[in-house]
């Protein structure tokens, strides 16, 4: 009878050890498949940087040239508003 309670103690022993390692592998392939998402999304996010350094040139010329068009508007205003 001693024997079979013993058997029974160390048979839950062991599955609980079993279990609690697969948890533990389970818990490493999350946080590994985690990380490797990170990874993931800054590689997209370096590949997106020459996309938008573009986009701002293309922003930037476009600001330059209303500017200066907005700079000749006063200027022939102004010089409209000095002949009356």
């Amino acid at each position: 009878m001693v024997g079979i309670i013993i058997l029974v103690v160390i048979v839950v022993l062991v599955l609980a050890v079993i279990g609690l390692y697969n948890g533990l592998v389970q818990a490493k392939v999350k946080v590994d498949n985690a990380w490797s998402q990170i990874d993931v999304q800054l590689q997209r996010r370096f590949d997106l940087i020459p996309n938008f350094v573009e986009t701002v040139k293309g922003y930037m010329t476009h600001e330059k040239e209303t500017f200066e068009k907005i700079a000749e508007l006063r200027t022939a205003w102004a010089n409209t508003r000095k002949c009356f």
